[in-house]
């Protein structure tokens, strides 16, 4: 009865999509199709398992091997909340679960994936009408729930248990590749580098030292040994130290990965590393090795240098006091064999033992220098040759993640070094060969094959390669006619896929509003719909993209087209309703999304109080819930939650909508709840109930809920916040989410650090750079640096309106004097679905971490998050170097809030 009443009364029905004739098993093979398996184990079945022959999504793959989905009533069939076997049972059946919203983190079907070769299961980045299958790759449907770290949930099977062939005909890439003999120009390298610097002294950044890449460019010139530019750089280091090594002062401890840089320098050019501007570094990072986890501040697991924060942070502690004649702590040593994976990789990210792991060959790199340096780990260094040999590509190069197709210089460079070291001279001869076709006419390197940018990232650790020296050996000492060839120095930046842009140059603001009102992508000028071939509404990623015209202002035509089809009753293709999306009239009514649409409205001058054929400031104070419901009621999370708003980013922005209405009094329980979610660290988590994970995008928008709050407990939680976010930037500029290195992530970055601009100019100017570099030609952008290449409308939706650095909190664009647009005639019939082959114009994925989201959570464009988490598996794992796997459930379904 509950489901049928609330079909009609949300105006939608359940769609189930059927199979068509399924491809053979035995039709697929090592090299051809993908197999997908589906564990119907909790509801007393077995694994199932189907085959395609011509892969081409993930949903697809499902279908075209046999199986059954259905989605949920208010995000539709993308998001697959039944599976069933041909014309069998669908399950949950609708006795267990209504398929009316979004499951429960704990009940869903979780996707996960495995590349050709690979024996373990990633959790998938990306939902099923958005992930892309190759030849030989398995996906897996598994029924439960993970963490947030989708170290829970995996299935129980292993992928070469359901693999085509068992597995056993992936063909084994490490052959040596036969290319001709190639040689870097070092000279026309170590020249660029040089020009690099400011007065012959640093490497800026929109006038502020980056000292990072001053370190890089030591490294380099060190190979080279230009002694009277190392001997500027160096003192201007050492008269930095502080402020490099020490951000939260002499007495607290270092930052492990400044600190290990810094004495990496002084080794490799004479100097002392037990004083470096007055601080004895060595003493630093021995002193400060945690003996606990995350119960530190700091720390990870036992063993970490506090602080380190990434694989290759760690690796550079030991070599730092390896160099410097001390012994690292055994703990500190035994973490970086914790980070390799089955495979042999070693993956980028700190994780802790039994989470979920994915290497790239530039860590494995580095961290195979400095576990042969520590002796003792011959069998992890092994496993880690076997790995190199068997990333490399037959063009000599080394992918820079997982699933990468194309070449990284920064990944071939690290890969190189290591082979060297370990003897495998004609795999890391190739490795320079393929360097030196891509080196550039002025002597650098850009990031990738193909590019045309020099960045100092990717030319430094090329120039180590080229030079055959590394960090272990690096010296501007004559080098001894006995001393073996070593490899390049490792980086601490993630491989980068856009060029290089000056710093602080941000994207194009009016290709980016161009794309997001396109034609393909805006339809009929009021919505943008769920998938490619669909005419239902995606109604929250349509207030996004609403949201991003309203902060540039670069088409107030195209954004009151938007608003007039919301407020006024538009319809889309199905007959739903903006008031149809916030449940408004039925027991599901949700906060967030009536939060998120009464923010628009106030945002362009409308009332919230008469938008869309509803009071939504009123239902909004309804929402608010007075304590926890009691299973099976999902509704209520806490006291000051608000009805069925699964995230941080749908507190934030109800929290924002109240107060902009002058809803103070109704809003203080809601600020009360959302101030008890941060943590010690300043962050928030990107689920509500709260899972423990800190990030970025909730982090964000919960300052900027707090901002508008304000009050002394407020501002305070807003200055902790806005700290931790700016400690967590990359090299590159980008911020870590759900997705990788992520766009959604650097956008809502900027919009919380704007709230304190002058404080956080030079990291803004750094985000910008890096989003800049993540657009495309079409207009739009990247999901992340990492994964699939392509315009992806989610992330464009929050980079276009985040890169303005205006806060949701003081959002205001007028409407007067815009032309009313066309409202389109809804449409009748179930919406075909078809498989967005072309990621262009695509809804995407990957709304990375809370929504901002990853995967789950659909957007964390403005949030919608992690609503959707679950069948969508949005996550990030395969990023390659230092992305934080967090969110993992977000859907890419509607932009909920």
């Amino acid at each position: 009865m509950a489901v049928a009443f609330l079909s009609l009364a949300m105006c939608v029905t359940l769609v189930t999509v059927t199979p068509a004739a399924a491809d053979p098993v035995g039709a697929c093979t090592a090299t051809k199709g993908a197999i997908v398996a589906v564990d119907f184990g909790p509801f007393g079945g077995e694994v199932e398992r189907g085959c395609d022959t011509t892969p081409t999504t993930g949903y697809e793959l499902l279908h075209e091997a046999g199986f059954t989905t259905e989605g949920t009533q208010h995000d539709g069939p993308a998001f697959i909340c039944r599976i069933g076997l041909g014309s069998g049972t669908q399950y949950p059946t609708t006795d267990q679960e209504s398929c009316v919203l979004t499951p429960p983190a704990t009940a869903y079907w979780s996707y996960w994936l495995a590349a050709p070769g690979k024996n373990t299961w990633t959790y998938s980045q990306y939902g099923a009408m958005d992930r892309k299958p190759k030849d030989g790759d398995v996906d897996a449907w598994v029924f439960g729930g993970t963490d947030i770290g989708g170290t829970t949930g995996r299935p129980t099977f292993t992928p070469d248990e359901v693999r085509a062939q068992g597995g056993t005909e992936t063909p084994d890439p490490g052959n040596t590749p036969t290319v001709a003999p190639g040689t870097i120009d070092l000279t026309a390298a170590t020249r660029w580098v040089g020009s690099t610097l400011k007065d012959g002294s640093r490497v800026d950044d929109a006038g502020t030292p980056d000292y990072l890449l001053t370190t890089e460019a030591v490294y380099a010139l060190a190979a080279d040994g230009d002694s009277a530019t190392l001997d500027k750089v160096t003192a201007f280091l050492a008269a930095h130290t502080g402020d490099y090594a020490y951000p939260s002062g002499p007495d607290q401890a270092p930052d492990a990965t400044a600190a290990a840089r810094l004495a990496l320098v002084a080794e490799a050019t004479q100097g002392d590393p037990r004083d470096v501007g007055g601080h004895d570094l060595i003493a630093a990072l021995a002193d400060n090795v945690c003996t606990t986890g995350p119960t530190t501040p700091g720390c990870t697991a036992p063993g970490d240098f506090r602080h380190a924060s990434y694989g290759d942070g760690q690796a550079l502690g030991v070599l730092a006091l390896l160099r410097a004649g001390a012994v690292p702590p055994a703990a500190s040593v035994e973490r970086l064999t914790q980070l390799q994976c089955d495979d042999g990789g070693v993956t980028g990210i700190l994780i802790r033992p039994g989470e979920n792991c994915d290497g790239d060959p530039a860590t494995t790199g580095l961290v195979a220098l400095a576990l042969r340096a520590a002796g003792g780990q011959e069998a992890a260094v092994a496993k880690a040759r076997t790995y190199l040999k068997k990333a490399q590509s037959g063009n000599g190069s080394f992918p820079g993640y997982t699933g990468s197709t194309i070449g990284s210089v920064h990944a071939t460079a690290y890969a190189a070094q290591a082979l060297s070291a370990l003897g495998d001279t004609a795999q890391a001869g190739a490795a320079v060969s393929w360097l030196s076709r891509e080196q550039l006419d002025g002597g650098g390197f850009g990031f990738e094959e193909g590019a045309t940018d020099p960045a100092l990232y990717a030319t430094s650790p090329a120039v180590l390669a080229g030079a055959g020296t590394d960090l272990v050996r690096l010296t501007t000492k004559a080098p001894g006619p006995t001393d073996p060839p070593a490899t390049g120095p490792p980086t601490t930046q993630p491989p980068t896929t856009g060029p290089a842009r000056p710093a602080g140059e941000g994207p194009d603001l009016e290709k980016g509003v161009a794309y997001l009102t396109s034609a393909a992508n805006l339809r009929q000028g009021q919505y943008y719909a769920t998938g490619a071939g669909s005419s239902r509404a995606d109604f929250g990623l349509t207030i996004d993209g609403a949201y991003a015209l309203a902060a540039t202002g670069l088409d107030n035509d195209k954004l009151r087209g938007i608003v007039d089809f919301l407020d006024k009753g538009g319809k889309d293709g199905e007959g739903r309703t903006l008031r149809d999306w916030t449940g408004t009239g039925t027991a599901y009514v949700l906060g967030g999304s009536l939060g998120k649409a009464a923010l628009l409205a106030e945002a362009v001058g409308r009332d919230p109080r008469s938008f869309g054929g509803q009071d939504l400031v009123a239902a909004l104070a309804k929402a608010v819930c007075a304590g926890p419901s009691r299973a099976p009621d999902r509704s209520c999370a806490a006291k000051g939650a608000y009805t069925y708003a699964p995230s941080v980013f749908a507190q934030s922005l109800a929290v924002m909508a109240q107060l902009r209405a002058d809803e103070r009094t109704a809003a203080q329980e809601p600020i009360a709840y959302l101030e008890s979610l941060q943590h010690t660290s300043g962050a928030w988590p990107s689920l509500i109930p709260a899972t423990g994970d800190s990030d970025v995008d909730s982090t964000a928008v919960a300052a900027m809920a707090l901002d508008l709050a304000g009050g002394e407990k407020a501002d305070k939680a807003v200055d902790k916040a806005l700290d931790w976010i700016a400690g967590k930037q990359l090299p590159d500029g980008g911020f870590p989410g759900a997705a990788g290195n992520s766009v959604n992530s650097a956008a809502l970055a900027v919009q919380g650090l704007s709230l304190d601009a002058e404080r956080y100019g030079p990291e803004i100017a750094k985000a910008l750079t890096f989003l800049a570099g993540q657009q495309n030609s079409d207009g739009g952008f990247n999901v992340a640096e990492e994964g699939q290449r392509g315009s992806d409308l989610r992330a464009s939706t929050q980079a276009v309106g985040g890169a303005t650095g205006i806060s949701f909190g003081t959002l205001e664009r007028s409407l007067t004097g815009t032309t009313p647009q066309p409202t389109p005639s809804p449409g009748v019939s179930t919406p075909t679905i078809i498989t967005p082959g072309d990621s262009t114009g695509g809804t995407g994925g990957v709304g990375d971490t809370g929504s901002g989201g990853s995967g789950g959570g659909a957007l964390a464009s403005t949030g919608v998050r992690t609503g959707a988490l679950i069948g969508f598996a949005a996550l990030l794992v395969g990023a390659g170097w230092r992305v934080v796997v967090v969110g993992r459930r977000r859907a890419t379904t509607e932009g909920r809030a």
